[in-house]
């Protein structure tokens, strides 16, 4: 992170080559600034996320992209200081009248490791439900068997239900962890780092998973892994000292960017 006097006099550079119609758009950023303390680690980040599309966030430790994504849905409220418009279906929801809980009911979250409760997968996927006063089983176990089915795991752990999630393989219990979010239906999905526990098949099962998922959502991915925000994503934003660098088509930013420092970075020549 740096100073507000160092990154204020620094120049913007934002090569931002993507602008989907207004109605296409889920969630859009403005002038969007993040301060631990009175240190700025985010700016420059005023980015549209279309609809039904994966979103991969690329770039260095440090760089900003997970205090980006935290940001989304109110994560950082506590932490760092927020200013700036994160519009949700053209709603400014950066503001203290805001419902933080129905923010994030709409919009999810699924961590770096699988954090499965100490409960049964059942209860684990209804979790939030169940809070919310929903008891009704007929009701409840058709979420689970929907949302297990959604997150490719249902097959895996339907005769176990009730046996305690933390049993569960990393990469099962990252799926259940999915199916959990989806409980309470979300038109976002946010992930950070997800697969950076998983083992190379569960990766896969996991990257499989997202692609169908995104018929129904739209899903933000923060990735240290090259190849897999490649494979995986439809757009990459590039980022580094917090801020946006480079945002496009993914096929575009690993073949043809823009700047030199996100060709530095997807060719393995940064730093």
């Amino acid at each position: 992170m740096q100073n507000t006097t160092e990154l204020n006099n620094k120049p913007k550079r934002f090569i931002y080559d993507f602008n989907p119609e207004e109605n296409d758009i889920t969630m859009q950023t403005k002038d969007l600034e993040i301060y631990y303390g009175k240190t700025l680690a985010m700016h420059n980040a005023d980015l549209k996320f279309k609809k039904n599309t994966i979103t991969a966030l690329i770039g260095p430790s440090g760089s900003g992209k997970s205090t980006f994504l935290r940001a989304l849905n109110r994560m950082n409220d506590g932490v760092a200081t927020v200013k700036g418009e994160i519009l949700y279906q053209g709603v400014n929801i950066n503001q203290p009248k805001i419902d933080v809980y129905e923010v994030r009911r709409r919009i999810g979250m699924v961590f770096q490791r699988p954090n499965p409760f100490a409960k049964s997968i059942y209860d684990n996927v209804t979790f939030a439900l169940q809070r919310r006063g929903i008891h009704d089983k007929k009701t409840l176990d058709q979420v689970v068997e929907t949302t297990l089915k959604q997150a490719a795991v249902w097959d895996q752990v339907k005769d176990s239900l009730n046996k305690s999630a933390l049993s569960l393989s990393g990469g099962q219990a990252q799926r259940v962890c999915i199916a959990r979010a989806l409980a309470v239906q979300p038109d976002v999905l946010l992930l950070d780092e997800p697969a950076s526990a998983l083992d190379p098949v569960s990766t896969q099962q996991l990257e499989a998973t997202l692609r169908e998922l995104k018929k129904d959502y739209t899903i933000i991915i923060v990735t240290h892994n090259m190849q897999q925000a490649a494979r995986l994503s439809d757009y990459t934003v590039f980022f580094n000292m917090g801020e946006a660098i480079e945002y496009n088509k993914t096929r575009k930013v690993f073949t043809r960017p823009k700047v030199q420092m996100t060709d530095d970075y997807v060719s393995g020549n940064f730093g």
